[in-house]
């Protein structure tokens, strides 16, 4: 899909494998996270959870984190689809949505990851995603504004955020200010 212009002209797989369109998500501010559940990183949930807990309680209908699960960096995610949500829930009590197992690089990548990728290159223009829990910002009209290596933890990454969320506020993108803007016309 090299004709998409937006992280909202993507379709994948939720964990039933039934598409989820991402653009049921336009006007929020999604911070996109490849995971694994038998990582180094993996610790991150939690910290990836108290993040969305926070800004949940801020901007409740401004903000979402979505996982990825994807088993490419030695195989550090290779149960099946339900026992990466039960992982994910038991050990971390992550409650933003973790979608369908994919790949991120390689030739059967993910369009959305593929695109992802293209707009906004890693160090020294890498367009691969190096290892599991690397980070994409999406900004509310579905443009990529940031990427992050996987050892940047996902709390240090709250004000860049806000500051997204703030943008789009005053730019009039997020879903909540369409909302506003209804309400006071009725």
């Amino acid at each position: 899909m090299s004709s998409a212009t937006s992280f909202y002209d993507f379709e994948p797989v939720d964990k039933k494998g039934s598409p989820y369109p991402l653009t049921s998500l336009k006007g929020k501010v999604v911070l996109v996270v490849n995971t694994a559940s038998k990582c180094g990183f993996t610790p991150q949930f939690q910290g990836l959870e108290a993040l969305y807990q926070n800004l949940k309680g801020k901007y409740p209908d401004d903000f979402l984190i979505i996982g990825f699960p994807c088993n490419q960096f030695g195989g550090q995610d290779p149960g099946s689809n339900d026992d990466i949500q039960s992982f994910c829930q038991l050990n971390y009590g992550v409650t933003f949505p973790v979608l369908g197992k994919l790949d991120v690089n390689g030739d059967s990548a993910a369009p959305v990851w593929t695109w992802m990728k293209e707009q906004q290159p890693g160090v020294l223009g890498l367009k691969r995603v190096k290892w599991n829990f690397e980070k994409f910002l999406i900004s509310a009209d579905g443009k990529v504004v940031g990427r992050w290596a996987s050892l940047t933890k996902p709390e240090s990454l709250e004000d860049t955020i806000v500051k997204e969320i703030e943008k789009a506020k005053k730019e009039g993108t997020l879903a909540s200010a369409g909302a506003g803007e209804q309400a006071k016309l009725s």
